[in-house]
């Protein structure tokens, strides 16, 4: 989950509902460790792997039209897009892709800052045979999407981050202890400590989303029960966390990869949450030439899984 997308005033925005919202994610953690979610086939749409870059990467396709690539975030996996990607195939060939280090694909010991991860997707790419695509990303997926667009332009028709924009100095003035009222992205120091999230967190990994959804969610029960057995299935086993903190321990080095950008040149659609919306409005004047910012009424940070149809509809107006 991103850093730009919560200020510090992000506990008054989500007050309502707090309390039935923690009610609504707790007591099934324990239970989840020892069951296996139901596969998470969707209709229409085939599961598929590629050896790219020296890494092993899942994705999943379905629908015709122009390629469109989507990039999920932490702490989740392609999945995060199955409200919307239905709706995409209809206009597009939709390629949702499990990153290095996420779901199905393979998690090596390295490799997880963004321009090796975005190398990642455009080796991919080219083995699908095309010479440039749509590329919409969210959360840590959007930071690979900046990569994608920055590293590889001329294979980068339009890109569309998701709530949260590439890693740059202002990561280094998050405080860990926010004023009162504030709210703390624990999870970014906590993320960095070798070892120890796997033994925590191993087989528990509930207990942490049911948190995330029930205090960044406008409206948590959005993401649903079998979604979030889907997630914590991708997330229990030392190897998944142990290789999803690598994207967080990598911050240094694409904080230092992106002093080196230019300015984007494809087309840039920005999506933001209602706490996001701002951040999004002053930042991507500094790092696009052509940007257009929309804000998605009613949601936390999930936007595709809280306001799927609204997300689908300007994906689809900007990529058409």
């Amino acid at each position: 989950m991103g850093a730009r997308d919560m200020e510090l005033n992000r506990r008054r925005v989500f007050a309502l509902g707090a309390g039935a919202a923690l009610a609504a994610g707790t007591g099934t953690a324990g239970a989840d460790a020892g069951r296996t979610a139901p596969e998470p086939n969707l209709p229409g749409f085939k599961h598929n792997y590629a050896q790219v870059n020296g890494v092993r990467l899942h994705y999943v396709t379905g629908g015709r039209g122009e390629p469109l690539l989507l990039l999920p975030g932490w702490p989740q996996t392609w999945w995060l897009y199955n409200k919307i990607m239905p709706a995409l195939a209809t206009k597009f060939r939709v390629i949702a892709v499990d990153m290095r280090g996420q779901g199905g694909s393979e998690k090596p010991q390295g490799g997880f800052d963004k321009k090796t991860m975005a190398t990642d997707i455009h080796e991919l790419v080219k083995k699908l045979g095309y010479d440039q695509v749509n590329v919409v990303g969210h959360d840590l997926g959007s930071m690979v999407a900046f990569s994608f667009a920055a590293n590889f332009p001329a294979a980068t028709k339009k890109v569309a981050f998701m709530d949260v924009l590439h890693p740059d100095e202002s990561f280094y003035q998050i405080p860990l202890l926010p004023p009162p009222g504030g709210f703390s992205l624990w999870w970014f120091a906590f993320n960095q400590v070798m070892g120890l999230p796997e033994q925590l967190l191993a087989g528990r990994f509930r207990y942490l989303l049911d948190w995330l959804f029930a205090n960044t969610a406008f409206t948590p029960s959005a993401i649903d029960e079998r979604s979030r057995r889907i997630y914590a299935q991708n997330y229990n086993s030392p190897e998944a966390i142990r290789a999803s903190n690598g994207w967080y321990q990598a911050f240094h080095q694409d904080i230092a990869d992106g002093r080196t950008y230019a300015k984007l040149t494809p087309p840039v659609l920005g999506l933001a949450s209602i706490s996001s919306y701002d951040q999004f409005l002053g930042a991507l004047p500094n790092v696009a030439n052509q940007f257009e910012v929309v804000r998605v009424d009613g949601s936390g940070h999930w936007l595709a899984e809280e306001q799927p149809d609204t997300v689908a509809r300007e994906i689809t107006r900007f990529f058409s």
